[in-house]
């Protein structure tokens, strides 16, 4: 188990690494400007150098600061964003764990990251990082209500909490459930951003009004850490949408199941960086306003179809 977190850990490492050079990529691509093209070919170096930037810059601690809050926080906003890992099956034989409550785990753990950044935003003793700590709070308890929703639909038709077992549920019928959950899918997607805190709901982090967010005190490889969680918890939500919806390793023969499922997270990812490329900020109240009154219905008229239809199916 030692051995595969650690291995687990520096496979993320790398992935965020490039992930971020992969966006930025793409963002340049879509916006018609050269992106990273300096350091490496093509700027492969580029967030290698950008990491290594971060790592020696002075740790600043303001002094008015919560000290030990303020050093701990970074640590709590990671810790549960690598933990949730342990779950996720990446092929028939490649897991950590194999929880009969594997979905209940992850939305558990999940939530405590909000925790880390709440704690960053009161101890910088900035109003504009409590600002941003207190709009994350708002935005991430409204949104998990409509993300756990959408969830719920496959649970029902899959019969299980278990991870293989929805994959395995997935094979047996010969259907992605992105199809008959085709609803519940928009709402996890929509749902999944707002929980990830990025465009066009990145409002904890809205450099135009609050000049950074619940970091803005951060520096070096605290505020590292930081954005390590952010970039670490939206590859665990495209691999929990690749489970759930896009069947997990399931594909055909010619390539291992683990790529397989890799490319299919890697779709989802670009997706995150596609809308982060073409559409605004959303304001606060429009934000707070799609999740309660048209997210969370939309989630339970789906749950409510999937029940008739599983009664229907016996």
């Amino acid at each position: 188990m030692i051995v595969y977190a650690v291995c687990l850990m520096l496979l993320l490492l790398g992935a965020v690494t490039y992930a971020i050079l992969f966006e930025r990529k793409v963002i340049g691509y879509m916006q018609v400007r050269i992106g990273p093209n300096r350091h490496g070919p093509w700027g492969m170096l580029q967030t290698v150098a950008d990491v290594s930037k971060l790592l020696m810059k002075e740790d600043v601690i303001p002094r008015a600061a919560d000290r030990p809050i303020f050093i701990l926080a970074p640590v709590v906003a990671f810790v549960p964003s690598f933990a949730i890992y342990a779950t996720i099956p990446w092929s028939e034989n490649l897991y950590a764990a194999d929880l009969n409550i594997g979905i209940l785990y992850f939305i558990g753990i999940s939530s405590i990251t909000t925790l880390g950044v709440v704690m960053g935003g009161w101890a910088s003793n900035n109003k504009y990082s409590l600002m941003g700590a207190m709009r994350s709070v708002a935005q991430v308890i409204s949104y998990e209500i409509p993300l756990v929703l959408s969830i719920v639909g496959v649970v029902i038709l899959a019969g299980s909490l278990n991870f293989r077992e929805i994959v395995f549920y997935q094979e047996s019928i010969g259907l992605w459930l992105i199809i008959p959950q085709f609803l519940g899918f928009l709402v996890y997607m929509i749902a999944a951003i707002a929980e990830l805190n990025r465009s066009p709901f990145d409002l904890p982090e809205a450099e135009s009004e609050l000049v950074s967010g619940y970091h803005t005190e951060y520096s070096g490889f605290r505020y590292a850490f930081f954005m390590l969680a952010e970039y670490t918890y939206a590859i665990a939500i495209s691999a929990l949408a690749t489970t759930l919806f896009l069947g997990g390793w399931l594909g055909p023969a010619f390539l291992p199941g683990v790529v397989w499922f890799l490319l299919k997270m890697c779709v989802f990812m670009f997706i995150w960086f596609w809308l982060r490329a073409t559409l605004p900020r959303a304001r606060v109240d429009h934000l707070m306003g799609f999740g309660w009154k048209v997210l969370i219905p939309l989630a339970l008229l789906n749950i409510v179809i999937t029940s008739i239809i599983k009664v229907w199916m016996g």
